[in-house]
């Protein structure tokens, strides 16, 4: 069975995958994607396969889920709204229309699952309001500045801002080895989506990364990293690439030196600054022309201290 969707004015000009995650908060983003892939979702009779594809206002969309039942959805979000036990979210900016969130380690952007815990769930669950949405991804155990869009308008002003690449992105990242004091990483990446894994390959997308050696005792060194793509995996990718891979990274890391380093957890990455430009619409006037950065994590600067290199000296912020 299959059911039909107009789509209204609030959706004009927006990508098919980002009107269906909203449509439809009871199925999974995996879910939602490998259905656009397999041509299951059709956009004016037509099979689309591209989740980017734009959507205007009257178009007729066709999928094969039913609307989520209002009682399913009733549950969901009281499952939602009544965990206070998930913690919140450090805020970092707080606007009318964007929050700036300094996403901890070991949590989703997104559900998994409906009423599942994440950042967003949490978002909810703080503002009573299933409106807001993330415009930008961290992978699980990354840190970091992460940017929530409040309302569609102010959505719609951020997907085009990082879209057209016109936010600066700056990570830090623990690597193994004397990083170069400065490398452009320019390497294409291939996505195999349903492995999760990404590979450098004249197949894939354009993929450019900026690398900056903060400080290095030989072993192990702080990088800087502008990414000037926004590719999954792009950093972790990268610095693997250059033989630099990131410390704690399981899946693209040096393996032997992971199994030595016990304390370590996770991928030593995290999303420092969000740099974003002048002259923006007016429903992101209140963050034009700002920088907002998230404090280095405990276990980050822990790690380094052990190395005798203080984030303090070097004009890195930490958490206090």
């Amino acid at each position: 069975m299959s059911y039909t969707i107009k789509i209204s004015q609030d959706d004009n000009d927006r990508r098919l995958d980002r009107i269906l995650r909203g449509m439809f908060k009871h199925i999974t983003l995996g879910e939602i994607m490998k259905s656009i892939r397999k041509g299951e979702v059709r956009v004016n009779s037509k099979r689309v396969k591209e989740p980017g594809t734009k959507i205007f206002a009257g178009d007729e969309l066709v999928v094969k889920w039913p609307p989520e039942n209002e009682n399913n959805e009733k549950e969901n979000e009281k499952k939602i709204f009544a965990h206070n036990s998930w913690g919140k979210i450090k805020i970092l900016f707080q606007g009318e229309n964007v929050l700036i969130l300094n996403k901890p380690a070991g949590i989703l952007v997104q559900p998994d699952e409906p009423g599942g815990d994440s950042v967003i769930s949490r978002v909810w669950a703080m503002t009573g309001s299933k409106t807001p949405a993330a415009v930008h991804r961290l992978d699980r155990n990354t840190t970091g500045v992460l940017a929530v869009a409040l309302h569609g308008e102010a959505l719609r002003a951020l997907e085009e801002l990082f879209k057209n690449r016109s936010v600066r992105k700056f990570y830090l990242a623990v690597v193994t080895g004397q990083a170069p004091e400065e490398i452009i990483i320019d390497a294409p990446l291939l996505k195999d989506s349903e492995n999760n894994l990404v590979k450098v390959s004249d197949e894939g997308l354009t993929a450019v990364t900026k690398c900056e050696r903060i400080a290095t005792d030989g072993k192990f060194s702080l990088v800087k990293l502008e990414l000037l793509t926004g590719r999954t995996h792009q950093a972790r990718v990268h610095m693997a690439h250059i033989k630099h891979p990131i410390l704690g990274d399981r899946k693209y890391g040096d393996f032997r030196i992971n199994r030595l380093m016990k304390k370590i957890t996770r991928p030593l990455l995290h999303a420092y600054e969000l740099e974003f430009p002048d002259n923006l619409r007016p429903a992101l006037s209140e963050i034009e022309d700002k920088t907002f950065s998230a404090p280095l994590p405990d276990d980050m600067k822990e790690f380094l201290n052990e190395l005798g290199i203080r984030s303090e000296e070097l004009g890195v912020r930490h958490e206090s």
